[in-house]
């Protein structure tokens, strides 16, 4: 086939999965219009404090790609729904409501007036934990990567996301209903999390830096985002870097600020593209229904790769990457 005809085909596709992302926002905001009303308020809140204080200077706020994170946002009530679907999944098979069936009967003797404070550090320790494997598992980095992938942080960015990299929350939510919290405290806390990330992004100079080992700041969550090689592997907790303090991932450099963004793997443009990379290389889904005993040996297989994937997490020298844990080809899936 000539170049004409290619190049023909590729703006065929382009067009084609433009309309359809088109009309996922459509059936999206026929559902909600949240999605509308939370960029508009990111929007009003944030930019003018980017315009004022720009972290990058030369950052435009109609930088490349932003029709892509916002899309991300407009079809988030109708990508909420399989989100819930699979997080529920995710957090039963994650068996960490066992640990907290046996650890509710002391919650039940703690005061009233303590439940809040020790169920916001058993929340931001789970977290760290479930997000430092969807960074060092190769697997579920692959999902997480597509949140990664970004080069421009901006009060937009926050919004890219996989839909199934929003049950990284699952584990800790199922593990503080067991134990008895309630259902408001663990809905707030995981609230408060989605919305604090989205502004943690932002394109601000502030380096708040009598803040750095107290909670998070854009600063370090900024380099959580870096593709800088020593910062890879760092800056997990999601509201007290405590945890990354304790566990050997915490990386804030006195003499120097992170330049550059995204991930060291090549991800592609556009939310239907980006929905279907993780699972490039995975059989079709009839394969899985048509060899049932197949697919049962492959799960089992699969769950023991998880197990021993987190092992290698928990275990690894402090300080260590993705090449001095994984063999080089496999390295370069994690970061």
């Amino acid at each position: 086939m000539d170049e004409d005809g290619v190049g023909f085909k590729a703006r065929l596709v382009s067009m084609l999965l433009r309309l359809i992302t088109l009309g996922l926002i459509v059936a999206a905001l026929s559902i909600s219009t949240d999605g509308v009303v939370i960029v508009v308020l990111l929007f009003v809140l944030v930019v003018p404090f980017e315009k004022l204080f720009p972290r990058h200077k030369g950052q435009k706020v109609r930088r490349p790609y932003l029709d892509t994170d916002i899309g991300y946002a407009l079809v988030s009530p109708l990508m909420g729904l399989l989100t819930g679907v699979v997080a529920f999944a995710i957090g039963l098979l994650s068996l960490a409501w066992i640990p907290g069936l046996l650890l509710a009967p002391y919650v039940a003797k703690i005061p009233d007036a303590y439940l809040p404070v020790v169920g916001f550090l058993l929340f931001d320790a789970l977290v760290y934990w479930t997000h430092r494997f969807y960074h060092e598992i190769p697997v579920l980095w692959k999902f997480h990567s597509i949140h990664h992938s970004t080069e421009h942080l901006d009060w937009a960015s926050g919004f890219r996301a996989h839909p199934l990299d929003g049950t990284i929350l699952a584990p800790a939510f199922f593990f503080l209903i067991a134990a008895g919290f309630s259902f408001e405290l663990t809905g707030a806390l995981a609230v408060a999390q989605l919305v604090l990330g989205l502004f943690l992004h932002a394109n601000v100079r502030w380096r708040l830096k009598w803040l750095h080992r107290l909670i998070i700041t854009p600063e370090f969550h900024h380099w959580h985002h870096t593709n800088e090689r020593d910062a890879i592997w760092t800056n997990y907790s999601t509201f007290l870097p405590l945890w990354d303090q304790l566990f050997g991932t915490y990386f804030m450099p006195k003499n120097r600020r992170p330049q550059t963004y995204g991930v060291n793997e090549p991800v592609p443009d556009g939310i239907l593209r980006q929905l279907r990379h993780p699972f490039r290389g995975w059989a079709n889904p009839l394969w899985y229904l048509l060899h049932p005993f197949q697919s049962i040996r492959r799960a089992l297989r699969f769950a023991r790769m998880i197990l021993r994937s987190m092992r290698t997490s928990m275990f690894r020298r402090r300080g260590s990457k993705p090449w001095d844990v994984y063999p080089l080809e496999e390295a370069s899936t994690v970061q």
